[in-house]
C-alpha cells in the first residue's frame, strides 16, 4: 500500500480529528507572537542531520535539518511571514534527558526562546534496551521534570511545547518494547500537565496514521520518520500551537 506525500498531509485532517484535537493540551489560539524565538529541541529525529556550521543562523534549512522542525518552521516562516519569527534546531542524535541538562545553559537557557518544543524519550528507553544506559522511567520523569522547573526559573515566560515520543511497531522495534515505552509517553505526559505545555500526541497520530498505510510508510525502522512521517508531525506541531 502507497500514500503520496500529499495524501499524507491530507490525511492530518483525519488523524489530527481524532488525536491532535482531543488529546492536546494548549490553547485555542496561536502560541506564537510577533518576534517570537522558537527552539526546537530534542535527538535525532529533531537533528535530521542538521547543519552544525550554520547553527547560530537561524531560519536556514541547513540549520534546521531535514525533519519535522524544519517543514514546521517553514510552514511557520512562509505562513507567517509578517511575524518577524527566530527559528532554531538543537537537536542532537543520541541524546536522552540526561544529555540535554548537560548542554541546556549553552543550547537552549542561552538563546532565550520565547517557545521552546521538546521531543526527547526514544533514546532514554532505546540505549537501555541495549545495555548502553542504566536509567529508567522514573529517573527520565525526574530529568525531565527538573530540566523543565529549571528552564521556568530561568526563562519564565517562555511557552512550552512538550511532543509526545513515538515509536511504531516495524524495524527495530516489536512487542517487547511495550508496555515500557507506554510509561514513558506517559511520564512525558505528565510532565507536559505539570508545567502547563502544549501537547503534541506524536505516538497517538503515527497509531491513527497507520490505519491508512503501513507503519515502514512512516517510519522504516520504526524511530526516525520517513518524509510523510515527518510532514505528518510538522502538521501536528503546527496545529497544536494554533499557527
Amino acid at each position: 500500500m502507497q500514500i503520496t506525500l500529499a495524501a499524507a498531509l491530507g490525511l492530518l485532517v483525519l488523524v489530527g480529528c481524532t488525536s491532535t484535537c482531543s488529546e492536546t493540551t494548549g490553547t485555542s489560539t496561536s502560541l506564537i507572537e510577533p518576534g517570537d524565538v522558537i527552539l526546537f529541541q530534542g535527538d535525532s529525529i529533531t537533528d535530521a542531520g542538521r547543519s552544525r556550521e550554520t547553527a547560530d543562523v537561524p531560519n536556514l534549512h541547513a540549520t534546521m535539518g531535514n525533519g519535522y522542525a524544519w517543514l514546521a518552521s517553514s510552514g511557520l516562516l512562509v505562513g507567517h511571514a509578517d511575524l518577524d519569527l527566530t527559528v532554531f534546531n538543537r537537536g542532537i542524535s543520541g541524546h536522552k534527558v540526561p544529555d540535554l541538562a548537560g548542554r541546556w545553559d549553552e543550547d537552549t537557557l542561552d538563546l532565550k526562546p520565547n517557545v521552546l518544543s521538546i521531543l526527547i524519550g526514544v533514546n532514554d528507553i532505546w540505549h537501555g534496551r541495549h545495555g548502553n544506559y542504566a536509567g529508567t522511567v522514573e529517573s527520565y520523569e525526574a530529568g525531565f521534570d527538573a530540566l523543565l522547573a529549571r528552564t521556568r526559573k530561568a526563562l519564565p515566560g517562555v511557552k512550552l511545547v512538550i511532543c509526545e515520543p513515538f515509536v511504531l511497531k516495524v524495524g527495530a522495534v516489536d512487542d517487547s518494547w511495550f508496555p515500557e515505552f507506554d510509561h514513558y509517553r506517559a511520564a512525558a505526559r505528565r510532565v507536559a500537565d505539570k508545567h502547563s505545555a502544549t501537547w503534541v500526541p506524536f505516538h497517538t497520530m503515527f497509531q491513527e496514521a497507520t490505519r491508512y498505510a503501513p507503519a515502514e510508510h512512516w517510519a522504516g525502522d520504526g524511530v526516525h520518520p520517513s518524509s510523510a512521517g515527518a510532514a505528518l508531525m510538522a502538521q501536528a506541531w503546527l496545529r497544536a500551537v494554533g499557527a
